[in-house]
């Protein structure tokens, strides 16, 4: 099993999770976080003068999933998400040891 964090624009999670989910990968968290990379924030102008925001808003999209559906699930953000521009997001993977449904007590596969 693994856990995949994506880091997205905001204005791509309705397109990332219809596209997941006609995959048939529909278990995700979502959050609403601050961030930068290479793009550095943004500069404005506002009225007088010149506005920076350094963190921009990105969207956070955990998932865990079976080894098999690792690749699908990084190719449906990737293919929705990427516009060849900085700020597109990044994409980590972790390993799991193990799952545990609260409202079960199932392991493994099975709680996912």
């Amino acid at each position: 099993m693994k856990k995949i964090e994506a880091i997205i624009r905001p204005e791509d999670l309705d397109r990332v999770r219809i596209s997941l989910q006609e995959k048939g990968l529909v278990g995700m968290t979502v959050q609403e976080v601050q961030g930068r990379g290479r793009q550095k924030g943004v500069c404005l102008q506002w009225r007088a003068g010149e506005y920076c925001i350094e963190f921009l808003p990105k969207i956070k999209v955990e998932m865990i999933l079976d080894d098999n559906d690792v690749e699908t699930a990084i190719e449906q953000i990737i293919k929705v998400a990427r516009t060849g521009k900085n700020g597109d997001g990044k994409i980590f993977i972790f390993p799991v040891e193990n799952v545990v449904r609260v409202s079960s007590g199932e392991r493994g596969k099975e709680a996912i």
